[in-house]
Formats: C-alpha cells, structure tokens, sequence
C-alpha cells in the first residue's frame, strides 16, 4: 500500500480558496434576500392598501459551485473571483409569478424604481419573445449589501412573469432535460405553439378581470 504524503501548506491553501469561495456565494446569497425583502414588501403593501395582491409566488435560486465552475469554463472566464462577480451576472436569481401581464410591469416599474437599485440590464421577452416562444421581463439589478468589511454591489438576476409564462417555461425545461437539449423538430412546434396559446390566454384572462373590475365597481356605485 503506498502512502501518499500530504503537503501542510497545500491543504491550508485549499483551505483558504474554499473559506473565499463561501463567501464570495454569500454575498450573493445576501443579495437575494435583499430582493426578495423588497419584492414581500410590495406584495404586503399591495395586500394591505390596495386590497390587492399581484404576486402569484416568488422562488429564489443561487447557483451551485457545480455550475459557476461549468459556466466559467464554457464561456472562457478567467477563474477568479474579480473576473466572474463582472461576467457572471444570473449567480443569484428571483422569479416573480404575477397574475397579469400589467402585473408584471406593474411590478418591475416599482422594484427598479428603488433609489437603492441600479439596473444593469433589461431584456423583455414579453414584448419580443424569444424564436421559441419563451415569453419573460429578465433584469439584472445590483443591491447594495452591507458587511462588516464594507458595502458590496451584488447583481441579481430578477424575472417577472405570468402564471401561464411559468407554466410553459417549466414544461419547457423538462422536456428540454429529458432529451439532453436535442428535441425533435414536432415537439419544438408544439411548444412554440403551446407559447402562442399561453400568451393569447394572459391576454384573454386579463380582459376577464378588467371586465369583473368594472362591472363591481359599477355595482358599488349605484
């Protein structure tokens, strides 16, 4: 049996990259509970003052060292930390379900509003879908955290959508899983199909509540 000798200053080195890495994710992790404070604040405000709540539910995510690691060696990061916090922006992220498609924007408008939120980058799959159908409002906001060594930046990446956009992205990504990404052409066509009808669906339920709006508000008034 050959013994295999263990270098001290190696194991302290490993040591020390796995104490940076930890918290290199928690300053992410602490930047997703920022937004999602900010995000149950509205849904309470909502709730309380407007007798209404537009938040269907809200997930959270942080992405695992697996796949930071995959990403930066996919997109040709260089692996330290300074390189990845600039290149990798979706390490943290919030999806917002909302009821209606004005809920959506509703909500973005208010939560990027913030004065403590910078917005990075927009991308509206909602007014432009993408070729296959997804529909979704993408932003990467940066929260201020605030450490004990200092106040740290942190992006996130936040999605809003509807209940019927959610749906159809979570079918979406397990078919996609299931057949390791190469999907047959008919069921790329059903699912684009499928996008079409969700989104004339958002379209059809809001009319529906609009209308119920306006006919109660009617009724109280007479």
């Amino acid at each position: 049996m050959t013994t295999v000798s263990v270098d001290d200053a190696a194991i302290a080195e490993a040591k020390q990259l796995r104490d940076e890495f930890q918290r290199f994710l928690r300053e992410y992790e602490f930047g997703m509970r920022e937004v999602e404070t900010k995000i149950s604040i509205l849904r309470d405000e909502f709730t309380h003052d407007h007798a209404y709540n537009p938040i269907e539910h809200v997930k959270s995510r942080l992405k695992s060292p697996d796949g930071i690691v995959e990403k930066v060696a996919r997109k040709g990061i260089e692996p330290d930390f300074d390189s990845i916090r600039r290149q990798i922006t979706d390490i943290a992220g919030v999806r917002v379900t909302c009821s209606f498609v004005s809920d959506v924007y509703r909500l973005f408008e208010l939560f990027t509003q913030q004065d403590d939120i910078t917005v990075r980058l927009v991308k509206d799959y909602i007014a432009d879908p993408k070729p296959n159908g997804y529909r979704s409002l993408h932003v990467i906001v940066e929260v201020p955290v605030f450490l004990s060594v200092g106040t740290v930046a942190v992006p996130v990446e936040v999605q809003f959508r509807t209940i019927a956009m959610d749906f159809w992205a979570s079918l979406e990504h397990k078919i996609h899983y299931k057949f390791a990404g190469r999907v047959p052409a008919h069921l790329v066509q059903s699912l684009t199909d499928a996008a079409d009808a969700a989104g004339e669906l958002d379209v059809r339920m809001e009319r529906l509540h609009r209308e119920a709006h306006e006919i109660n508000q009617r009724v109280i008034e007479a």
